[in-house]
């Protein structure tokens, strides 16, 4: 996830990029170079022409280092950091669940929270998954596999008891076509699905730049069931043991706070707070409204 994540990431997705990763304890000098790992086809995270937002954000933190930006493009699914970060072919990922044990990460750069995307005219307005509309309606949510409880939506639905209603697309989806994790939310403007419950950055984005209005709202509730959470801190992550560039990555998050907060914004991620009181989407712009160009990648929940 963080994906995956839903860079769709979903936080499980985030989890399984960095399974088994062997970490070298031999730490090579650092080409002047940010070197970047991502996925090419995963907005609104990145994508190779470097129009997503973690792309953004790694060439206003290169260019603050007067360094030019060198990406290892690696689909994000299962061993993407065992093959990119892990093989030493890159030296970041820009999203990255913070405190993942078997990185280094940054403090948080923002925290996002899952969403329910409905269509305006439905007038769903939802807020919790205990809403009693939730057995009614039809329910879209990302799956990995045949499993549907792998993500916290899955989890949170099952847990409630609400399965006949609930269709599930695969969060990889097909790699041929942009952005596979948004056919979730084209699901919604079709009327395939009454309510997707998406990652936040993911649903903000694509529902923006929905021909029929959409709403997105967060969802209300603190964990899904089991301790699972709705919301998650994302950070920028790199080998253990690579203080150096930590450190550096940490003072252009502590300096460029504001302008990182915008860029963000500019792509509608839902921000929430860390006591999870409150989330915003920004998706009442015009429909068709561009996204600034951008240029970076990562790993998302």
């Amino acid at each position: 996830m963080t994906s995956a994540v839903l860079r769709l990431a979903a936080p499980a997705m985030l989890a399984a990029t960095v399974a088994a990763a062997p970490w070298s304890a031999h730490q090579p000098m650092r080409p002047r170079a940010l070197r970047v790992c991502a996925d090419p086809n995963n907005m609104p995270f990145s994508d190779s022409a470097g129009h997503g937002f973690e792309n953004r954000i790694a060439s206003l933190v290169a260019r603050d280092l007067h360094e030019p930006v060198a990406y290892t493009w690696w689909a994000q699914r299962r061993g993407f950091v065992r093959n990119t970060l892990g093989a030493q072919r890159c030296d970041v990922v820009i999203g990255i669940i913070a405190g993942d044990e078997q990185l280094s990460t940054t403090t948080p750069y923002y925290r996002s929270t899952y969403v329910f995307v409905t269509r305006r005219s439905s007038n769903l307005h939802l807020a919790s998954m205990n809403d009693p509309r939730l057995r009614r309606v039809r329910i879209g949510i990302h799956v990995i596999g045949d499993d549907y409880n792998s993500l916290p939506p899955g989890v949170a639905l099952a847990g409630r008891g609400i399965v006949r209603n609930v269709v599930g697309y695969s969060i990889y989806g097909n790699y041929a076509k942009p952005s596979p994790p948004a056919t979730l939310i084209t699901a919604v403007v079709q009327g395939k699905v009454d309510v997707a419950i998406a990652w936040g950055p993911l649903a903000g984005y694509y529902a923006a730049r929905s021909r029929v209005p959409l709403d997105v709202s967060p969802v209300g509730d603190a964990t899904a069931g089991h301790g699972i959470p709705f919301s998650y801190a994302i950070a920028m992550g790199v080998r253990k043991g690579d203080t150096t560039l930590l450190r550096t990555l940490q003072h252009e998050l502590d300096t460029r706070r504001a302008a990182i907060r915008h860029i963000l914004a500019e792509y509608h991620v839902p921000f929430v707070t860390d006591r999870g009181a409150q989330a915003r989407a920004d998706t009442d712009h015009p429909a068709g409204h561009t996204a600034p160009h951008t240029a970076s990648g990562g790993t998302r929940p």
